[in-house]
């Protein structure tokens, strides 16, 4: 990389000759305020805080005054930031943004962690000159999950140009009238966006605030943090988790460069308040009646005694807890918890990663791909923020208009205007509409096998040694030929898939095309994504498929049956999963929230949630990585593999659980499976790092805390998994990345402090980025092309092919259970496409009677121009389908079964 020596206030210093100054001095380490500019917007030169005196030489010393975030770091550059000129005007902004800006520092919920504040401080503003009538605005209601307040805003214009431009929001605008500025919606209503919550983070004061927060408020100094991994996908984005008074409060993202960068969605963001769900379970049962800890573990240890256990893992339960039920059953009686065609999607996406010659990407590479195909996937609504990333990807190749240009990257609204409506290429090929198809090239509508054999042509027409897919319409064919010419005119081509189509042949066919792809010499990444924050950890454990687990239990008189954290409703149809239960002499369910499977056990075991214990989790990436406890539950609540730990040492057979803590469960999983070696190296253990305070330095009322209990400062509660610490008092030291509870620095109380953790700004964490990948290709040499191609789907009068629809709220088992999200479920519906629903005599929102596997349910008609002719849609993982297995055959009820036409 080249490198500019700049000076600042005559100090030479080395820059980045490719960035702006604000970003070359921030990286420097030098605190110079700024608003408008934020590292994943660009510049825009509006709120015009980050001013400095620019030099021509040393002898000069009048200069003149310019804009940091809109002058590059160029060589031989020579700014002072503590020029008097530069500070006067930097105050006299600061002044004018705070003439209408309300005194309501103390009762903001911003209040604290306000960049507004920082700033202010930074300037060295302290009086109001102001002494006439504020302007004043009315405040919208925006939904349950995001909180206005107008009269807070400088008109800074990050939150359009976020929700519009880099988002991809619609419902959000600037509204002008005379000198006043409105930053809402055209009328009041939920955000459309998937991604609105991060407004929160990249409004620089307190207008967009957390509306799920506010229910149960506390300030930022006040709250126990610990850094956290987010549960409600397989994405692993990275979080921090505060708790307050033993609740939990809040999720804010947490800054790691190669996965969710400053950004989170809605669904991570706000689901965490399924922790305190009513169904939350927090103690322990027997039959159904509540019991002690004691007893609880009394009777797991008696029944451990009496052998013939088996145990079913699961996708949300973390690598530790799935190990340590491996360990106590063994390798041949665990089974994975799901259905045998979502286990072999996963395992065929494991072999296909390590076998093969196509790399997974992480998601900044993702971003930064110049070439995409999405096959059978809807992001937006199951891997959200590489949906996000994917459409930032659209802009790589048009940004050779604003190189030919001398336009700066940064420089946002420039780049903007010489690129205009510009996108560089991404193709969509999946059954219904995505929200992504606003920025794709072209789109492709069809059933899973139709998408499968669009995926095997371009394989063949980028490598025609591949096999060809016979029958091909000369319209798909010419498709198949644009998308391959696209991809291979790409410096980084990248092909995404996943298992939302429930399709092995879509899976082969994406990987078809990387491999092709690398076979003529164009290296592509390959990214498959998965259904549940841990599907590729269970995956990685090899367990036996669950259908297996009948034919054993069948085999194994008087068998017990251990369920971890998962509800097997959801994963087999009743008249599977009844003999399965049945046939057991003991059902032990560990979990953290009521459901039928918790209600059918004999013993259940409260375990925590993710802001209760510590556990590792592999992406879809293959990165693992590592959540902590946030606090310590005051109930029987524990990790699973604790529970299990504690069972196996009261039962005699603590060798099949060597273990005492959470270092040395990591250490057994590394020495016992070959692929999970890397696994100590995720985080620092507990030992070898001083500990590190959970509480912020300003941590309040930890003396009054309990004082209803006792006057007598207790003792916090020691940690013996992390290194991490229940107490405000740290140790010094360099603290890892991967056990930074916060970002705080002083002067940087908002979350604009990760700017001090940065090697540079936007860049990687210092001490590198949280995260140990697992899974990297093992053989560069050529995999053999796969050569079962489907044949073409056919459409049958009267039946249509079932497949799941997914929805960011809804679809996700966990974030249904939070408070705010429960407001924007979607109903039960039945998708038609209008041509189709007209055959067969059926309106939008009548309500008729569907036959599914021999089962009726009543739902709702929505009608869905772009479905394909022979396919319907159901929200995916809505009751009452969770255990019904998708694409199935459904057809309407006959007509005189329709007793209750047109009505509930």
């Amino acid at each position: 990389m080249t490198v500019a020596t700049i000076h600042i206030d005559n100090q030479p210093r080395q820059a980045d000759p490719r960035q702006n100054l604000l970003h070359a001095c921030l990286t420097l380490g030098y605190d110079l305020p700024y608003f408008c500019w934020h590292p994943a917007l660009g510049s825009v030169g509006a709120c015009r805080q980050c001013a400095v005196k620019q030099l021509r030489n040393e002898q000069d010393t009048t200069g003149k005054l310019i804009m940091a975030c809109m002058t590059p770091a160029a060589e031989g550059t020579r700014i002072s930031i503590a020029d008097p000129d530069a500070v006067a005007f930097r105050a006299a902004v600061i002044q004018g943004l705070m003439q209408n800006h309300p005194h309501d520092c103390p009762v903001c919920d911003e209040g604290g962690e306000c960049h507004l504040q920082d700033m202010t401080v930074m300037t060295g503003h302290r009086l109001r000159t102001y002494s006439f009538g504020k302007r004043t605005f009315r405040n919208q209601y925006l939904g349950p999950l995001i909180n206005h307040e107008m009269n807070r805003c400088i008109q800074c214009q990050r939150c359009v140009r976020y929700y519009r431009e880099y988002a991809g929001g619609e419902d959000l605008n600037a509204f002008n009238l005379r000198d006043s500025i409105f930053y809402g919606r055209a009328e009041d209503g939920v955000l459309e966006s998937e991604f609105s919550g991060n407004l929160v983070e990249i409004c620089p004061t307190g207008v967009f605030t957390d509306a799920t927060l506010k229910r149960h408020y506390a300030r930022k100094w006040d709250l126990q943090m610990a850094p956290s991994i987010c549960v409600h996908c397989g994405l692993g984005c990275n979080t921090t988790v505060g708790e307050r008074y033993g609740s939990l409060r809040r999720v804010v993202n947490r800054y790691n460069h190669e996965v969710n960068g400053y950004f989170l969605c809605d669904r991570g963001r706000f689901g965490y308040e399924f922790v305190e769900s009513p169904l939350r379970i927090g103690h322990p049962s027997i039959n159904g009646n509540a019991a002690s800890k004691a007893e609880a573990l009394e009777r797991l240890t008696a029944i451990l005694r009496e052998g013939n256990a088996i145990g079913i893992g699961s996708p949300r339960a973390s690598l530790e807890s799935n190990f340590a039920l491996r360990a106590l059953v063994g390798p041949d009686r665990f089974f994975a918890g799901l259905p045998d065609n979502e286990l072999h999607l996963l395992q065929s996406m494991l072999r296909i990663l390590r076998e093969g010659p196509a790399r997974s990407p992480s998601l900044d590479e993702v971003e930064h791909s110049d070439a995409a195909l999405v096959l059978g996937e809807d992001l937006t609504n199951t891997a959200p923020i590489m949906a996000l990333r994917l459409r930032q990807s659209v802009r790589q190749a048009p940004m050779r208009i604003a190189d030919g240009l001398h336009i700066p990257a940064w420089l946002d609204h420039a780049v903007r205007e010489a690129v205009q409506d510009a996108k560089g290429p991404l193709f969509i090929a999946s059954p219904y509409a995505t929200k992504l198809d606003a920025v794709a090239t072209s789109v492709y509508r069809a059933a899973p096998d139709d998408l499968a054999r669009l995926g095997f042509a371009i394989a063949h027409a980028i490598d025609p040694s591949a096999p060809p897919v016979p029958g091909l319409s000369p319209e798909l064919e010419s498709m198949a030929s644009n998308i391959a010419n696209a991809l291979r005119s790409a410096q980084r081509p990248l092909v995404v898939s996943g298992a939302s189509c429930w399709s092995q042949s879509i899976i082969e066919a994406a990987a078809q095309i990387a491999w092709a792809l690398c076979r003529t010499n164009h290296p592509a990444a390959l990214s498959f994504t998965t259904p549940e924050c841990n599907s590729f950890g269970l995956a990685l454990l090899d367990p036996q498929p669950i259908s297996e687990a009948l034919r054993v239990i069948n085999a194994t008189p008087q068998a017990t049956l251990i369920v971890l954290e998962n509800d097997l409703s959801r994963r087999s149809p009743s008249n599977k999963l009844t003999p399965l239960l049945r046939n057991v002499r003991h059902l032990i369910v560990l979990d953290h929230l009521a459901n039928p499977t918790t209600e059918a056990a004999e013993l259940v075991l409260p375990v925590g949630t993710f802001s209760e214990s510590d556990g590792t989790l592999v992406s879809s990436e293959g990165r693992a990585q590592r959540f902590f406890q946030v606090f310590d539950p005051s109930t029987d609540v524990q990790a699973s593999w604790r529970w299990l730990h504690e069972a196996s040492t009261a039962a005699g057979i603590h060798s099949r659980l060597p273990w005492d803590d959470l270092d040395g469960l990591t250490a057994t999983i590394a020495t016992t499976i070959d692929t999970l070696r890397a696994l100590p190296k995720v985080a620092p253990g507990r030992t070898s790092a001083d500990k590190i305070a959970r509480e912020p330095g300003r941590f309040s009322g930890r003396t009054a805390m309990l004082a209803n209990i006792t006057v007598h400062e207790p003792k916090p509660p020691d940690d013996p998994d992390s290194a991490l610490a229940f107490s405000m008092e740290s140790g010094l030291g360099t603290v890892p990345p991967s056990l930074l509870p916060f970002f705080w620095a002083p002067g940087w109380n908002s979350v604009q402090a990760a700017n001090k953790f940065q090697v540079e700004i936007g860049g990687p964490l210092r001490g590198g980025d949280p995260g140990v990948r697992l899974i990297e290709p093992t053989q560069k040499s050529r995999s053999p092309y796969f050569t079962s191609i489907p044949p073409a789907f056919q459409s049958r009068a009267g039946e249509w092919l079932l497949i799941p629809i997914f929805h960011i709220f809804g679809s996700e088992e966990l974030s249904r259970r939070a408070h705010a999200i429960a407001q924007l479920l979607p109903h039960r519906y039945l998708a038609l496409n209008p041509a189709e629903a007209a055959v067969a005599d059926v309106t939008e929102g009548e309500h008729i009677k569907v036959i599914i596997n021999n089962s009726q349910f009543e739902l709702e008609v929505t009608l869905r121009a772009e479905l394909p002719h022979g396919l319907a849609g159901i929200a995916a993982g809505m009751p009452p389908f969770e255990g019904t297995p998708l694409p199935t055959v459904c057809r309407l009820a006959p007509v005189e079964a329709l007793s209750t036409r047109g009505a509930l």
